[in-house]
């Protein structure tokens, strides 16, 4: 049995995991080695959408196990295509790449948006609008993106061409967004900043200045889409038509998956040879994201996702009327936040340990906030269950 110390001693140390080590799920439950059942508020950072090992979702990739598992892009394959297509069909795109993660999602937006600047404009119209607090990755060009010093310090020298400019902060965005700018990339909802909602007006404002300027829109939709917040993918709620959108996460429901979904007059300068990905396109991975993209696409699914979102909200804001215990709860469906009031034992490390002490998984976000990205389908008896755990964790730390 391998063990925790053997992790510390084979891996980079960019890591920090809990104590114990998963060994198989079910729904929103997992198992450790010593057979411990957890309940799962994180799903894998809002991948696993569907929960752990969606009976469905197995018997897709077992089958496809059984016919093929790789081709290079000199040839495609059947689920590929048929992962293209659904997604143009329920989507604004007309033109899909497919990735490996997220952050090759967003390399392939960004080379995207400049190729299409520089045909259709030429050479100057190459700039990237990004927003402070952001997170679009851990590659060299979407931490520049993010641009803190948190998340930059000691891997300069980074891409130039980035402007960042404070998230739903109006004032002074017309001198960010200008006749220079080839595309403004923005999350609707920041993730790791704690659940943060753009606000209408600001997103107006971009939209208003984009098409003075002719930039185009990129939209980061890694965590935000495929169901997380009650729509298919956020920017419908926010009425805002986007040029290009970057997927991953729950896309694959835990296979490792992203898309760029863009449209044909953006995508058409990005010929053979412009970019490409060894295992972009995998069959495997395209198999049964197809099924994830045509189980959480239905009414049924999203319209639950805000139903249950007003459970959790419904919960959490009982437990904080008791212990006074957050600042704030934000929600954008079932991703929510909640941000620590500052009190000596209750931090989000302590939590963390404390939450795992009772077998419940959360998970951290930025501004001292907690995050929970549960399944898209738990059931509201274990909404309850895990609130409960919640609660008991939090009160521990306030004793």
């Amino acid at each position: 049995m391998v063990t925790r110390n053997e992790f510390t001693k084979y891996f980079l140390p960019v890591y920090n995991p809990g104590d114990f080590i998963p060994t198989r799920g079910k729904g929103s439950f997992i198992w450790d080695q010593k057979n411990h059942k957890y309940l799962d508020f994180a799903s894998g950072i809002a991948v696993s959408s569907l929960g752990h090992c969606h009976p469905e979702l197995v018997r897709i990739l077992n089958s496809q196990s059984k016919k093929l598992w790789h081709l290079s892009n000199y040839l495609t394959t059947e689920p590929a295509i048929k992962l293209a297509k659904i997604l143009c069909q329920k989507t604004f795109a007309e033109k899909v790449f497919l990735s490996n993660s997220g952050a090759e999602a967003v390399e392939a937006a960004v080379k995207t948006a400049r190729k299409f600047a520089y045909s259709e404009f030429g050479k100057g119209k190459s700039n990237i609008v990004a927003f402070d607090d952001a997170f679009h990755g851990r590659t060299l060009l979407t931490i520049a993106l993010n641009g803190s010093k948190r998340m930059t310090e000691g891997f300069e020298p980074l891409p130039k061409g980035i402007t960042q400019h404070p998230y739903n902060q109006i004032e002074g965005l017309e001198k960010c967004i200008n006749d220079k700018t080839a595309a403004v990339i923005l999350e609707l909802v920041q993730g790791e900043a704690g659940i943060i909602p753009a606000k209408q007006n600001f997103v107006n404002a971009i939209k208003k200045l984009c098409k003075k300027h002719k930039a185009l829109i990129i939209i980061d939709e890694v965590q935000s889409g495929v169901g997380r917040t009650g729509y298919l993918f956020a920017h419908e709620k926010y009425k805002i038509q986007p040029d290009i959108v970057c997927s991953a996460k729950a896309l694959g429901n835990g296979m490792p998956i992203g898309a760029m979904l863009t449209t044909e007059r953006v995508g058409k300068y990005m010929q053979p040879g412009a970019h490409g990905s060894t295992y972009g396109g995998n069959p495997l991975a395209c198999a049964v994201a197809h099924e994830v993209i045509n189980k959480i696409s239905k009414k049924s699914v999203l319209n639950g996702v805000q139903k249950k979102e007003q459970r959790f909200l419904k919960g959490l804001t009982a437990i904080n009327k008791e212990l006074n215990c957050f600042d704030e709860i934000r929600s954008a469906g079932l991703w929510i936040g909640c941000k620590l009031k500052v009190q000596a034992k209750l931090n989000l490390d302590n939590l963390m340990k404390e939450a795992y002490a009772n077998r419940l998984m959360i998970l951290k976000a930025n501004n001292n906030t907690i995050r929970i990205a549960p399944s898209l389908i738990i059931e509201d008896k274990v909404i309850d269950e895990g609130l409960a755990r919640l609660k008991k964790s939090i009160l521990k730390l306030l004793d």
